[in-house]
Formats: C-alpha cells, structure tokens, sequence
C-alpha cells in the first residue's frame, strides 16, 4: 500500500506521522522573526545596573547624610554626660544598742515606720537602777551628816586651842618673872657680892627652870590644841570629797536611769528590730536600727569618667524601683582614692602577672531640696542598697 509523503513505516509495521513543526521550521525567516521581540522584553525587564541608576546614588547620599548627622548630634548630645550603673542608694545607718542591763518592759511596734528624734522605742526594767539610785543618794544624806559633824569638832578643838593659849599664859609670865628675878639678883651680886645670899640666887635658878618647863608644858598643849583643829578640817575636807562621789555615784545613777528609756536619736525609718517585749539585754545588744532621713547616692564610677566631674554638677537619677519617677540632685564629694584601696585585704601589684584594670571611684551625690521639679525621694520606698543610675552632667 502506498503511504503519503510526510508518513513513514515504521519497522513495527504502523505508520508513523511527521511532525508537522518540521514544514514550518523549513519556512524560511520563521525563527528569526520573533527573536527581536523577546530581546526587546528582556531588555527592558533587567534595564541597566542598580548602582548606574542616579536614584540608588540620591538614596544612598540622603542615607549617609541622615545618619552623619544623627550621629554628630548623638556625640555631641553624649558627651556632655558621664554615667554608670554601679550605683546604690546610701546612708548613715544608726544602731540602736542597750546601754544597761535589763528586762524589756516596752517595745515600740513601730516597724518599717518614720519616727521623729526623741521617739521611746524600747524601756529597760529600771529595779537595779533605782536601787543604786537610793543607795547614792543615802550615802549623800550620810556624807552631810559627816560634814555637819566634823565642823563641829573643828569649832570644838578651835575651843580648846584658845583655851590651852588662855592656860599658857600665866606659865609665860611666871617663867618672865623668874627670869627678871635671877638677873635682878645676878646684878645685885656683881655690884656687892655681900648684898645677895647664894641661895637666893639658887632658888631663882630654880623658880626660872620650874616657870620654863611650866611655860613649854603650856605651849605645848596649845600646839596640840592647833593640831586637833587641823585633824578636824581634816575630817571636814574628808566628808566633803565623800559627799562629791556620792554626788557623782548620783549623777552616775541618773545617766543609767535615762538609759532605760531607749529613744530614737535622729529622725528616720526604724528597721531590722531583733527584740521584742519581755526580751534580756546586756550592754551592747543591738535591738533596732535607724535609716535617717539624709539619703545619698554612692555612685562607683571609672577613674577615666572622673576627668571633667566637679562638685556641684548636676545629676539626673533614674531609679530602679520608680522608672516613671525623675529625681535630680548634684555631686556633693569625690573620693581622693579607689575603692579597692580601702579593702579589708587590698591588692598586692607588685608581681610580674600585673593586669591593669580601670578601677572604681566613690562619687557622692545627694537629692535635691524638694521643689518644682524635683521630687521628695522621702515620700518613695527608698532606702540604702536600691539600684540608681546617675547621670552627671560634665560639659
């Protein structure tokens, strides 16, 4: 059988049909013709290079531009300002510790709570203190009675003192009289032997040693007399100084006396108490403890912050606890030394592993006066150990 031109026979026996794209591919200019199409196309879908289009360079300029700025004024803005984390509220911390030892028979529930300077937080049973008051005052009253006493002997041997000179002198004047009598009869002999016997004379002698010894007898109970009005003021001296330390064992008893009344020395917040009514207190014994009124701030910034930080600047302080919350206040102190220097065991440097490392520096800063724009930190729950973080503004 005979196949048209465009089919063939295949070795299997069907006849199989040309493609009829073959005709059409054999026309000539065919392909050809839609090549300039496509070109054209794709041409205008990739177009030339990001980087040749004057757009991409306008962006790019205005980028560069934006954030050269941005970044000078950043520099600019940051410069002026030194900051740190390493920042805690601070203060002066009062314990409250019992003077004398005792029982507590008060204790002020005034935890976590402000109190005023001279507030009673706590009150010592005051039996033994009234005791040794007592007893002080007794041995005052008896030191007065002994001072009464001893001026009475005083006025007693000055009494006997002028009565012993009283009896003196009638010794003084007889041993006088003897001696003028012997002279007398001394004289008589060198002008006529004759006219005075020898025992005349010798019973002068005698009569004179007689009123001599009388008259030292006489002197010498007066000098006794003197020495028992000196023994006397003697005594009154010796009853004043025991009325001065009985006076001072009473001052001594009214000082232990007041320390049975335990009252807030400053104003503050009483925190920490450790004892409670009924509690046993010895000397020493901390019972409460006092955050006073007078915050700070104590800010650890680096030694190479320190270059253009004055007292007196301003600081901007931002606490943890209140973020919303702007509190200002201002550089009060430097601390000539870092912190490391003041350490229980401070660091040995002088080894041959020497690492330098920036050290810290205490900064002090206390809260502005309360005001326009600076808020009370006192109505806030801040206390020492709250995270702060200061900015101080240098330039």
């Amino acid at each position: 059988m005979d196949l048209p031109p465009d089919v063939t026979q295949p070795a299997s026996g069907v006849p199989e049909r040309r493609a009829v794209s073959d005709a059409h591919d054999d026309q000539p200019g065919g392909e050809d013709q839609d090549k300039p199409d496509e070109a054209a196309d794709a041409d205008e879908e990739t177009g030339p290079p990001l980087y040749k289009r004057p757009k991409f360079w306008i962006i790019l300029i205005i980028i560069v531009v934006v954030a050269s700025l941005g970044g000078t004024l950043y520099w600019l803005h940051a410069r002026q300002y030194e900051s740190t984390d390493d920042a805690f509220v601070d203060a002066h911390i009062v314990r409250i510790a019992a003077e004398v030892q005792g029982k507590l028979t008060f204790v002020a529930r005034d935890d976590n709570r402000r109190v005023s300077a001279g507030t009673l937080l706590a009150r010592i049973e005051a039996n033994a203190a009234d005791a040794s008051l007592d007893q002080a005052k007794a041995q005052a009253a008896q030191s007065v009675a002994g001072i009464e006493q001893a001026q009475a002997q005083v006025i007693a041997a000055r009494a006997q003192a002028e009565q012993a000179r009283a009896q003196a002198r009638d010794p003084e004047a007889q041993a006088a009289k003897a001696a003028a009598d012997l002279l007398r009869y001394l004289a008589l002999q060198r002008l006529d032997p004759a006219a005075v016997a020898g025992t005349q004379i010798d019973q002068a002698r005698q009569a004179l040693q007689s009123a001599n010894a009388q008259a030292a007898a006489a002197r010498r109970a007066v000098d006794q007399a003197l020495a028992q009005v000196r023994v006397a003021q003697k005594a009154v001296s010796a009853q004043r100084a025991q009325k001065a330390g009985a006076e001072a064992q009473i001052r001594a008893a009214n000082v232990t006396t007041g320390h049975l009344d335990v009252r807030a020395p400053v104003n503050g917040q009483v925190v920490n108490r450790s004892v409670n009514l009924g509690s046993y207190v010895s000397p020493g014994t901390q019972m409460m403890a006092i955050v006073p009124d007078d915050l700070y701030i104590t800010a650890n910034f680096k030694e190479t912050q320190l270059t253009l930080m004055r007292v007196g600047q301003h600081v901007d302080i931002h606490i943890d606890a209140f973020p919303d919350v702007h509190f200002v206040g201002h550089v009060d102190s430097i601390q000539r030394g870092a912190g490391q220097a003041f350490a229980l065991l401070p660091p040995q440097n002088a080894t041959g592993n020497y690492v330098k490392v920036v050290q810290r520096v205490p900064v002090r800063i206390v809260f502005e006066r309360p005001g326009p724009g600076s808020p009370d930190p006192h109505r806030y729950a801040i206390g020492p150990g709250v995270s702060v973080e200061p900015t101080v503004k240098v330039r």
